[in-house]
Order: structure tokens, then sequence, then C-alpha cells
């Protein structure tokens, strides 16, 4: 299985859903097709990771919804058990910074606002998340829910997109200061 598939189930691992929530819920972790989760599913149930219940819609075709199989969780303890790859990334910005002396201060500017403005709208979703995670389990900020909890993954990932944002936000800031207002 590849790491499409694992991401896959450590999402059904919490909740049962269909292929197209999956593919909505994967997309800030790793970014994937249609026609990619379907055909990944398809093996996944024929490998008896996961299995699935059609469910009727009267609007609509009928849905399949995923659920991990006790298989799966065992194929997803063994993957947690295994270090994790180089972290990719892809950032035009940093292509453009890289070469951003070519154009006038005022363009490069526009690139760094637009980017710190990005990061800030990101910055309070984030915050709000966080505050939706911990109130769901009746915790408040300065709470942390427990190691146990199905919500303890998604509140150490939404922490480290908070200061990921941060850290983005403190560098288009100090980027602004060094560009000069004009020549």
């Amino acid at each position: 299985m590849n790491t499409l598939s694992y991401g896959l189930l450590s999402l059904l691992s919490h909740h049962s859903l269909s292929g197209y929530d999956l593919m909505l819920r994967i997309q800030p972790f790793w970014p994937a097709k249609h026609s990619q989760i379907y055909p990944l599913l398809a093996f996944m149930e024929k490998e008896e990771q996961v299995t699935f219940e059609l469910i009727a819609q009267s609007d609509k075709p009928d849905k399949k919804v995923y659920s991990i199989t006790d298989k799966g969780i065992d194929s997803l303890r063994e993957w947690l058990s295994v270090p994790a790859s180089d972290p990719v990334m892809r950032d035009e910005l940093m292509l453009k910074a890289y070469c951003v002396s070519f154009v006038d201060p005022a363009i490069s500017r526009k690139l760094f606002v637009s980017r710190l403005e990005h990061y800030q709208t990101k910055l309070q979703r984030y915050r709000e998340k966080i505050r939706t995670v911990l109130s769901s389990e009746g915790l408040t900020e300065s709470d942390t829910p427990g190691y146990r909890s199905p919500l303890f993954g998604a509140y150490i990932l939404l922490n480290k997109a908070l200061l990921t944002c941060r850290t983005n936000i403190e560098w288009c800031e100090w980027v602004l200061s060094v560009i000069p207002e004009a020549e």
C-alpha cells in the first residue's frame, strides 16, 4: 500500500466516510484526486483493509460509506511504527522570492502583503478550529485533550499549523521590512 492508502485508513480510523468525504478531508495533509482515491478504496476493500455500506439516496446515486476493518487497524499500527519520509514543500512564492530583485520593489511588496494576509486569515481559522476541538471535549484553551482521545491527533496537527502560520507571518513581516518602499 502507498502513503495515500495509509492516509485514508488514518481518516477512517476515526469515522466512517464516503469516498468524496475522504477526498475532502485528506486535502490539508495530502493533495489527492477522485481518480486516485476510488481505485485505492477498491483495492483496500479487496485486501480487506476496509468495508463499505451502500447507502441509498433518493435524489442522487447510492453512495458507499467506508469503514476500517481490524486488518486495516493492524496495517495502520504497523505503518505508524515506521519512520516518516522527509517532508515535501512546494511553494511558488519561494521560487519567486529567490529572484524577486528582478522586479520593482512595489511588485515584490504586493506578493508578500498578499501572502501575509493569507496567513493571517489562516491563523484565525486555525484558532477557531482549535477552540472547536477543545470545546467538543468540554475543554478550555489552557487544556490539552488526553493522548487516547480521538481528537488528540487533530489537536496536535492544528497546533502545528498554527505555529507554522505564526512563523510564516513573522517571515513575511520581516521580508516586507527589508524590501525598500520605492526605488
